[in-house]
């Protein structure tokens, strides 16, 4: 039991302590902490769908859920350290990103995975609300201009603004969408890349990009952009995306936002780029580890903001996610087809 728990979460470090996984109460192990909530619920013969949140992390998740599912008491919220869950029949992540999933190691022991679209739920517009919260926050210097409230100095930083910058989104997905919408009324130019554009760009969509372009183009775009903000999904293929070559190819002075994951920035290109002065500013949501560590050497840097992973952490998308996680335990429960996530497996 122990080693499917081991090898579905593999990274223990990541995302992986906002996923959680539903069981039926009574293939729970006696082994297991949880033995004396399975008696009492054999006492009163009742059959309960137990829905567990993994790891201590991102509480909001758990908290949102267990709220919502009040009303039905043959549902049980938990949350149980990573080392001790139990046999699962589904892992599913409160959130989109499921890379702390070993997801061929839930196939091979029969657990589906899922993830919740960021579509419809908030989150998408939640994160892309970050990226201009950070956005703006480079451009008008928010650490140098609380340097300058502690040193009761008015008048300076002279900031920047978004209007008539070029914003180049990587990854024009449910949240570059949602960007593109938000940098309108800026007054932004706004360029894109997608690997494919016809399956699932509408015309309307489509209209908020002024240039189109392929995963090939990501080297000439990012040489036309003052502002780059990666939303790529992390994988295989996009680990390290923004590396040394990459940010070579930025403009002198560009600022490099990051709201998707930690993994899809080189570390070491990042920080030499910033010591240099090549990157204008780096704004991020996401790390390279998380937590983050406050003594990082990069935070030594002015023109650079981190926000503790909270970009899609609002109270409209959690309750929202919440409903959903709180309708598939139900359907769950009773033997309904799921509705509402996404399957990978």
């Amino acid at each position: 039991m122990y080693k499917i728990a081991k090898a579905t979460f593999r990274n223990r470090g990541s995302s992986v302590a906002s996923l959680f996984c539903y069981l039926q109460t009574r293939s729970i192990s006696r082994q297991s902490k949880v033995v004396k909530t399975k008696t009492m619920v054999e006492k009163e013969d009742m059959n309960v769908t137990r829905v567990l949140f993994c790891g201590p992390h991102f509480p909001n998740s758990n908290n949102f859920t267990r709220e919502y599912l009040q009303p039905y008491p043959f549902i049980q919220v938990d949350v149980v350290p990573i080392p001790e869950v139990p046999e699962m029949k589904l892992i599913m992540q409160y959130g989109v990103g499921l890379e702390g999933v070993d997801i061929d190691a839930a196939t091979k022991y029969g657990i589906k995975v899922a993830r919740i679209p960021s579509e419809g739920t908030g989150n998408a517009a939640s994160c892309s609300e970050m990226a201009i919260y950070l956005m703006l926050g480079l451009l008008k210097k928010q650490n140098e201009m609380q340097i300058s409230v502690r040193s009761r100095l008015l008048g300076v930083p002279a900031g920047d603004t978004l209007f008539g910058k070029t914003v180049f989104i990587l990854g024009y997905g449910n949240i570059g969408r949602e960007l593109a919408k938000r940098l309108k009324p800026f007054e932004s130019r706004v360029i894109a890349t997608k690997r494919s554009w016809t399956a699932s760009i509408n015309d309307s969509d489509s209209s908020l990009v002024d240039e189109k372009g392929s995963h090939e183009d990501i080297y000439t775009f990012a040489g036309k952009a003052d502002i780059v903000v990666v939303c790529l999904t992390l994988n295989k293929e996009t680990a390290d995306v923004v590396n040394n070559k990459f940010i070579c190819s930025m403009k002198k002075g560009a600022l490099l936002i990051n709201i998707s994951r930690g993994g899809l920035i080189n570390y070491e290109s990042t920080y030499e780029n910033l010591e240099s002065g090549h990157l204008g500013g780096l704004g991020i949501d996401v790390a390279w580890s998380e937590p983050f560590d406050p003594n990082d050497p990069i935070l030594k840097f002015k023109n650079v903001i981190i926000t503790p992973h909270v970009a899609g952490v609002t109270e409209y998308s959690y309750l929202s996610m919440a409903k959903i996680v709180g309708d598939v335990a139900l359907q769950l429960h009773e033997g309904l087809p799921l509705t509402g996530i996404e399957f990978v497996n």
